[in-house]
């Protein structure tokens, strides 16, 4: 099994955190969102991995601290890990297409900017498997239309009148992705374009209409990190998750001095908490200092110091200095205010 990952996007909704730090590589629940992602992905799978490729943007973005921190996360998977480039940003198809010498085989496609809780089977009867979730609001979402064998039979983006409430949460299984290869190479070579640029929807649909037989699977939970509220609202989901999986949240190098944390909480390596209420669904990054603070429902990144802060629904950079009783605040790396 391969795992592909385009994540070649600047996460222009999650700015200014994005500005710095690409999206999928900001902490959520103390590691970064691609990183969770593709990890969990492997763990519900429950087969061997042997490849895992990342589709990325420009290397003056994504640079080589990037690389090697993903490099790193396959290994850790037992899988060969596969760099990639988009450097031109035409589309999820297009993307795909960049890494074209590893689309072969069983394959998952994942976008990196969503997580999921999940537990389920492949449907090996299925050329292809998209997994949905259930929503209430299927009009702002792409939705899959099924037949009377629970067979996918049409994607339908935003539709106006109700087609189903089954949304695609942007995770694909294929039996052998090479198909989807060479639909995809047909929609560039005949400039099949949707929205200004090449969708992987149009390779699905090909394959559809070539009588590939595609399956829904569904997830637990599916939480997105696309702008500050819901990454905060996915933060504090995902902390509630590992509390009760009774994964160790608080480093033991976290100093406190007259300091409380009311879980559930992530607290990185060699936190300072002085004089502070954290808590609950409260994330902060290694190396930060925080004095005279009471914090929740918030987001802290590396390396920054709070000091006199009142914060809820708040995220912050790395290497960010804050003092102040602001409280709804999104400050991103290396700004200050005090």
């Amino acid at each position: 099994m391969k795992i592909i990952v385009p994540m070649a996007g600047r996460g222009s909704r999650l700015r200014p955190h994005s500005l710095t730090v690409p999206k999928p590589l900001i902490p959520v629940a103390g590691k970064p969102i691609v990183h969770r992602l593709v990890t969990d992905i492997a763990g519900v799978l429950n087969q061997d991995i042997e490849e895992i490729a990342f589709i990325l943007g420009d290397p003056a973005f994504f640079g080589e601290d990037v690389v090697e921190s993903l490099k790193e996360l396959a290994t850790s998977l037992g899988a060969k890990p596969s760099i990639y480039r988009q450097l031109d940003p035409k589309g999820t198809g297009h993307a795909i297409m960049c890494a074209e010498p590893s689309l072969s085989g069983p394959a998952v496609i994942a976008y990196a900017d969503t997580l999921i809780r999940a537990d389920f089977n492949l449907d090996q009867d299925a050329d292809s498997v998209i997994w949905t979730k259930e929503v209430e609001n299927p009009s702002a979402y792409g939705v899959v239309n099924l037949n009377d064998k629970e067979e996918i039979t049409e994607l339908v983006e935003k539709p106006e009148t109700f087609v189903s409430n089954q949304a695609v949460i942007g995770i694909y299984y294929f039996k052998d992705v090479a198909v989807l290869k060479k639909e995809l190479q047909y929609v560039l070579d005949n400039n099949i374009i949707n929205g200004g640029e090449y969708q992987i929807n149009d390779g699905i649909k090909r394959m559809m209409a070539d009588g590939k037989i595609f399956k829904t699977s569904s997830v637990d939970e599916w939480m997105d990190c696309g702008n500050k509220n819901v990454t905060l609202e996915t933060n504090q989901r995902m902390l509630g998750f590992l509390e009760k999986d009774g994964e160790a949240l608080v480093s033991d190098s976290v100093q406190l001095d007259n300091a409380n944390i009311i879980a559930p909480c992530f607290i990185g390596e060699n936190v300072v908490l002085k004089d502070t209420t954290i808590g609950p669904y409260v994330s902060v990054g290694d190396n930060t200092v925080i004095e005279g603070s009471t914090i929740k429902n918030s987001l802290i990144q590396t390396n920054s110091k709070i000091t006199n802060a009142n914060l809820d629904n708040a995220m912050i950079g790395n290497y960010a200095v804050f003092n102040g009783k602001f409280n709804a605040i999104s400050i991103g790396d290396y700004s200050v205010l005090e």
